[in-house]
């Protein structure tokens, strides 16, 4: 069979476009944070990750701004050899302060930032212990190391008794990194990082924790995961991004120094990438101003997510999602339906995201909302309102 066969077969997109209902690549074309204009039309943004507002910021904006008129518009170069500028060391000395970290290394995405961890660090005859819900970029870089023989397990999603059950079966002298995300991105659930720490500490392993949708959001002044539960020495690493609350584009690790060093001397994924661009790092470093003079971003975020999660259980939505988060989801169950209501919410004015099958498994097709600090009331009231005409129209909720 030739090579492209697959892509002349695949017609599922093509079939959800001619149906009217594809909700996946529309674009922005103007963007103030809580309102953007798509389609010539003003439009109440409920799926961004931009939890705290801050890329429509003045000050955001102006770092960057200023940062290519210094720097130029790319470093042209590695970390490792010509694309190194003072931005990146400053922006990983203050990060590291501001999460609890020995050191920080800067990565050129976020989802690069896990395969720079693990196939770096679990080699032949290790083991990485996953959550089977972690994200996308974890499971890639767990294939990537299996390549490379290391061994992966992976146990139920959020059961401690089932990951003690995993662990226990490995041997007790190999080395073992258990892996899982501190929020986990479809479902807004945060991990039960004590229990995840006394097993590792039973059984001799090591921590990773992706605090994409946690850094910003949960924690002491949004400090991430580990700060939430006062665990910040006894995480041994936590990666995260800077294209959520900080506004920006790239990823980070925060760890011990001599983990940072090995990394940055090893990873293939630092050492052949060209580094985050002078504007990317000058809009994070920015936004971390801003979050440590303003940590009450936080709460606000908390509050604007629980107004939403409240009105729509109230209405008699399946919402899942915990009130410290900025994402709440509603669960349809449906992939037509879906769609059809992702496409509803969309002509009244509302962005959401449509997560459907193999995104999700059968039964859990949902829509994902998130939300932004910088949301006012009447924004969060008529998402509620029009969520709810909408769900009874479809014969959601009753």
């Amino acid at each position: 069979m030739d090579l492209f066969q697959k892509c002349a077969d695949f017609t599922r997109a093509d079939e959800v476009k001619a149906a009217g209902l594809y909700p996946y690549f529309r674009p922005i074309e103007a963007n103030e944070g809580p309102i953007v204009e798509m389609a010539g039309r003003k439009i109440i943004m409920a799926g961004s990750n931009n939890y705290l507002g801050l890329t429509a910021h003045p000050k955001v904006k102006e770092a960057a701004i200023n940062a290519v008129r210094k720097y130029g518009t790319g470093c042209s170069g590695s970390r490792y050899l010509t694309g190194t500028i003072d931005l990146h060391n400053e922006l990983e000395a203050r990060l590291a302060k501001f999460l609890g970290y020995e050191d920080v290394l800067l990565i050129s995405t976020g989802y690069q930032t896990a395969q720079a961890i693990i196939p770096t660090l679990v080699q032949r005859g290790e083991y990485i212990v996953s959550d089977k819900d972690n994200h996308a970029c974890i499971v890639m870089a767990n294939m990537m190391a299996m390549g490379m023989t290391a061994e992966v397990v992976r146990y139920k999603h959020g059961d401690m008794k089932h990951l003690e059950a995993v662990i226990s079966k490995l041997p007790a002298d190999a080395g073992k990194l258990i892996v899982t995300d501190g929020v986990f991105s479809t479902s807004g659930e945060v991990v039960d990082m004590p229990s995840i720490v006394a097993i590792a500490k039973k059984h001799n392993a090591r921590i990773m924790c992706d605090d994409a949708h946690a850094t910003g959001v949960i924690g002491v002044g949004g400090r991430g995961t580990a700060s939430k539960f006062g665990l910040t020495k006894d995480v041994d690493i936590t990666m995260g991004t800077f294209s959520k609350s900080f506004a920006s584009l790239g990823g980070f690790i925060a760890s011990t120094r001599s983990v940072v060093n090995y990394i940055k001397h090893s990873s293939p994924a630092l050492i052949f990438s060209a580094s985050p661009t002078p504007a990317s790092v000058a809009s994070a470093l920015a936004a971390l101003d801003i979050i440590e003079e303003h940590p009450e971003l936080v709460t606000q975020l908390h509050n604007n997510a629980n107004r939403v999660r409240e009105g729509l259980r109230a209405f008699g939505f399946n919402v899942v999602g915990e009130p410290e988060t900025g994402i709440v989801s509603v669960i349809i169950g449906d992939t037509e339906k879906t769609l059809v209501f992702t496409k509803a919410l969309f002509e009244a004015g509302v962005f959401v995201n449509a997560f459907v099958r193999p995104g999700v498994p059968p039964g859990l097709e949902m829509l994902r909302t998130s939300y932004m600090a910088t949301h006012q009331n009447e924004h969060l009231d008529k998402i509620v309102e029009i969520f709810g005409e909408i769900g009874k129209k479809l014969g959601v909720i009753s």
